[in-house]
């Protein structure tokens, strides 16, 4: 098969096109052609050395994978040759700790994340991803859409649904509402009936974000304070829940941002650098610091649905073959994309 592989840290040009064999069937894993896959930060900083924890080269990254079943191991039960499969953002959970068994499989000891590890990940014509970490994608869904669902999606659904528990009626603040987590999680918290305040760096995107349901967009170039801007969008009293894609970076206008008994709750982190926090700041004010740990199978199945319902509407930026990853790479770090990259095998 064909795949992009990186062999050790470094920029763009560390993608390198590769002919390997296609990955090996284990006995639960079901092993996918690949239609299209998702380009996310995180195979970003995976790339480039700056995430650590749980990769190991050489790999071929990429965890935001739809396509159709080709085979199936022996104790597969679930799944058969033909039908269109998504999946979520892991290759491996044990299945039977008391996490997994509750529904918290995203949080398993044993979680492996796919494309972090080895030569197995949706940069590539075929994938083998374990049954437990698949959905069926229903009819009216498309396949090149499914691809991104579980991460762009079903990521913001456990952040705003699940985890920030966000109510009709309140007031809801996305940052990084123009890239791919935050527009969809401006679709998210609209369809929730909360009042929502999106924060960009772009201002070209405001119209896209709009039109995905924001309330108010707020342009913030760089490292600039938007939460004055906040206060009066609230009438000084700060946002309920903040659902953060950035992290460090917009550290400080999110917490000012924040009224009494917020949610704040922690989806993305775009560099490695650390921030200081007196914590009276927080428990003064009753403020909770939460985080979504990407998406279990079942939200994985919600989002689906939704989106076959077309209540929500995955959002691709561009698409780009297998052999210009790097150039899609290239886009994400440069945050000019409104939505998700795609990428697809050759010849699909």
């Amino acid at each position: 098969m064909k795949a992009m592989v990186v062999r050790a840290p470094g920029g763009p040009e560390a993608l390198r096109l590769e002919d390997l064999p296609a990955p090996s069937l284990r006995r639960n894993d079901v092993l996918i052609r690949v239609a299209a896959c998702g380009v996310c930060f995180h195979d970003v900083v995976v790339r480039n050395g700056t995430l650590k924890r749980g990769v190991s080269m050489p790999l071929i990254p990429g965890h935001e994978i739809a396509g159709t079943v080709e085979k199936v191991g022996p104790e597969v039960t679930l799944f058969r040759p033909g039908e269109r499969v998504a999946s979520v953002q892991r290759r491996h959970i044990c299945g039977h700790c008391r996490l997994c068994r509750s529904g918290h499989e995203t949080a398993c000891r044993e979680h492996e994340f796919l494309g972090d590890v080895g030569l197995n990940g949706g940069y590539a014509e075929f994938v083998c991803v374990e049954e437990d970490n698949l959905a069926h994608v229903p009819e009216g869904a498309p396949l090149e859409e499914a691809a991104i669902v579980a991460c762009a999606i079903g990521t913001e659904l456990n952040a705003i649904r699940n985890v920030a528990k966000l109510c009709a009626g309140e007031r809801a603040l996305v940052n990084g509402a123009g890239g791919g987590l935050g527009i969809h999680a401006v679709q998210i918290a609209r369809l929730s009936g909360a009042e929502v305040i999106a924060v960009t760096g772009s201002a070209r995107k405001r119209d896209a974000i709009l039109a995905a349901g924001a309330h108010h967009v707020v342009i913030a170039e760089h490292g600039s304070d938007f939460s004055a801007e906040v206060r009066s969008l609230t009438a000084g009293e700060g946002v309920d829940v903040a659902i953060d894609n950035v992290g460090s970076p917009t550290f400080e206008p999110m917490r000012k941002s924040l009224g009494m008994l917020a949610r704040w709750v922690f989806v993305g982190q775009l560099s490695g650098e650390f921030v200081r926090l007196n914590p009276a700041q927080l428990f003064l004010r009753g403020i909770s610091i939460l985080s979504a740990l990407s998406t279990s199978r079942a939200q994985l199945e919600d989002a689906l649905a939704l989106v076959a319902r077309g209540a929500l509407k995955p959002l691709i930026a561009g698409r780009f073959p297998l052999a210009k990853a790097a150039e899609a790479h290239r886009m994400v770090e440069s945050a000019a994309p409104t939505g998700r990259l795609l990428l697809y095998p050759e010849g699909t």
